[in-house]
Parts: C-alpha cells; sequence; structure tokens
C-alpha cells in the first residue's frame, strides 16, 4: 500500500465495525460475568476476568486492520468479495458465541458453536491470504484465542455439565 492511497475513512469503518461487535457482546457479557459466570466451577487454566476487556479491544483492532488491508485491495475482485463475506461470517458466528454463552448460558451450544467459529476462522485466514500475508498475519492472534477460548469452554462445559 501506497501512502498517497491510504484511506482513513475505510480504516476507521473497518476497526470500528468489529469494536461495534466486541461492544454489542459486552451487553451480553456484562449481567452475566457477575451472576452467573461468577457461579460457574472454573478451571485453574481460565483467565481472570478483567483480561477479557482488553484482549478482546485488541483483538478487534488487529481483526479491523486486516480487513482494512483486504477491502484496500477492491471491492470489485472476487476473491476481496469472499474474503470479506467470510470476515463478515466468523464476526457473526464471534457475536453469536457471545449470545449463547452469556446470553442464553447454554455452555454446550456454546461449545458447538465455537468449533464452527474456529473453523471459519482458519477459511477467513486463508481468504485473507490469497490477498496478502499482512492481513493473515494480523488474524493469528484471534485464531489463537478463539483456540483458546474453544478449550476453555470445552472445560467449562465438563465442569458444569
Amino acid at each position: 500500500m501506497s501512502m498517497h492511497k491510504f484511506d482513513f475513512r475505510k480504516l476507521i469503518i473497518a476497526v470500528v465495525a468489529c469494536e461495534a461487535v466486541g461492544y454489542v457482546g459486552a451487553l451480553f457479557t456484562a449481567p452475566a460475568v457477575s451472576t452467573w459466570y461468577a457461579g460457574l466451577n472454573k478451571p485453574v487454566f481460565a483467565p481472570p476476568d478483567f483480561i477479557f476487556g482488553p484482549v478482546w479491544i485488541a483483538l478487534y483492532f488487529l481483526m479491523g486492520l486486516g480487513l482494512y488491508i483486504v477491502w484496500y485491495k477492491g471491492i470489485e475482485n472476487v476473491d476481496t468479495r469472499r474474503a470479506i463475506a467470510l470476515f463478515a461470517f466468523q464476526l457473526s458466528l464471534n457475536l453469536l458465541w457471545t449470545g449463547i454463552f452469556f446470553g442464553a448460558k447454554d455452555i454446550g451450544l456454546a461449545f458447538a458453536e465455537i468449533i464452527a467459529l474456529w473453523i471459519v476462522v482458519v477459511l477467513t485466514i486463508v481468504e485473507f491470504g490469497r490477498i496478502s500475508r499482512k492481513p493473515a498475519a494480523l488474524m493469528f492472534p484471534y485464531l489463537a484465542w478463539v483456540s483458546f477460548a474453544t478449550f476453555l469452554n470445552y472445560a467449562f462445559w465438563l465442569m458444569n455439565g
């Protein structure tokens, strides 16, 4: 990307869209953390509650940067449209998981859903990588966190039936 073609508006839209998903997810999460979630049996490797907010803010920011790089390549390109569609799908699955786990309080269904999320994140990384390695690389911290969250969700399911 040459600097003279940098599109600040697209960057802001991409980052804010991702952060907005986090904000909507927090509407499900916040009420449940001090009540339902606090009463769950937790595995020893469960991070303290205060870690989740900053981690997700950073991850949504990185995802937004990746989205911007892909979008910048041109929406008229079929590969770009496919990559953005997969990205949007994984982002919707991300929000759905939050609603299932914290909103519906269904740990088992959330576990099944997060496996689907993990698969779509991997597919998104592959599609991003076809366009540029940079946006694919920006998605790896998110994949690592979703991988950890999958394992954590499984442990919660085993420990809380």
